[in-house]
């Protein structure tokens, strides 16, 4: 049955259900109603919540956790995920599987409390030092992300990954409509027989990231991009929003797609037929779809709209492959955008 459920605490709730036991953060806004959610709720459930001293602290005691094979998740904001960054680059080093959540807020350095999506590079490109990626998503809606948080604990599981799910201030405070998935019993959940807590077969595990040998570690990175391979077959996500007959295809994710779609309708009450392409996984990115609409006749341009000074406008591009004009539409600092100024831009380029 569907509630009405703040961001937020939707997001707590459905990783509660998807079998998260442990809960490690630190205060940041605007995703504060995460951790004080948790801080009472998995008390209920039999889990533990961990203020930590510090984002620092927080990722590596989700390291820790999970490293022992227990659904674990952190979440924080922009400057907090970029205190995480080197934790991350360990925990995807080590394959060990977790969910970190990212309510971005404007940048750079402190910035401000307003919504943003200046951390696509970050979330994106790694963000940490090495060669590696983590799975990363971008839900539109409140229920929308209480299915991906629901199911990114079985997606870490599989691939030994950690996962990513971006949102901003506006998507965190909102309050929407949405249906919390039936509470998995996690004794049922498949085992792990790689993790660190205690097995009876005498074999040691030993989770770490370190290879000081050149030739294992870059053996190690080569196995590591052909599971991205796979992750990129299997969990290409995305949404075409009237894309048949368009002629100017914007591309936004999370909170700005909304923007986009109405915009989309606004513009073809007024004879421009407009479409969208919106991506749901940043990595592995939707690629394909972008350079397959860019090849049909009818499309003149693509317009990339974000909140930001133009970051996932590159990957659009490289998609593109020049086979249209991509242009760009942005704003920052925690500014958001109308759907009449999407509108406006639309008509001072077309």
């Amino acid at each position: 049955m569907k509630k009405l459920w703040k961001g937020n605490e939707a997001i707590a709730e459905a990783a509660i259900a998807a079998g998260c036991r442990y809960f490690f953060g630190y205060p940041i806004t605007p995703q504060n109603e995460i951790p004080e959610y948790m801080s009472w709720r998995l008390f209920e459930v039999g889990g533990a919540f961990i203020q930590a001293e510090s984002e620092v602290s927080a990722i590596n005691m989700v390291y820790g956790a999970a490293g022992a094979g227990a659904r674990a998740m952190t979440s924080s904001s922009s400057p907090g995920i970029s205190l995480k960054q080197e934790g991350i680059s360990y925990i995807a080093g080590a394959e060990v599987p977790c969910v970190i959540i990212n309510m971005m807020r404007s940048g750079p350095g402190l910035g401000g409390i307003s919504p943003a999506q200046s951390d696509y590079f970050q979330a994106t490109k790694g963000g940490g030092h090495g060669d590696y990626h983590c799975i990363v998503y971008a839900p539109c809606t409140v229920q929308e992300f209480v299915d991906i948080t629901y199911r990114a604990f079985d997606v870490a599981d599989e691939y030994r990954t950690p996962v990513m799910i971006i949102g901003d201030g506006m998507l965190g405070q909102m309050m929407e409509a949405a249906e919390i998935p039936p509470m998995r019993d996690i004794s049922t959940l498949p085992k792990k027989d790689w993790a660190a807590c205690g097995h009876s077969d005498g074999k040691q595990r030993l989770i770490n990231s370190i290879r000081n040998e050149p030739d294992d570690l870059e053996e190690f990175n080569i196995r590591l991009f052909e599971k991205y391979k796979v992750i990129a077959e299997k969990e290409t996500k995305y949404e075409e929003y009237l894309c048949e007959d368009a002629e100017y295809v914007f591309v936004a994710y999370g909170s700005v797609a909304r923007i986009c779609k109405a915009a989309v309708l606004t513009l073809r009450e007024e004879g421009i037929k407009a479409g969208l392409i919106r991506p749901i996984s940043l990595y592995p990115y939707p690629s394909a779809i972008i350079n397959q609409t860019a090849q049909k006749a009818h499309v003149k341009k693509f317009i990339t709209v974000e909140m930001s000074m133009g970051q996932m406008v590159e990957d659009v591009r490289l998609a593109v492959n020049g086979l249209k004009p991509v242009e760009f539409y942005g704003r920052c600092g925690g500014n958001i955008m109308m759907p009449a100024d999407v509108v406006r831009f639309v008509k001072e380029v077309k």
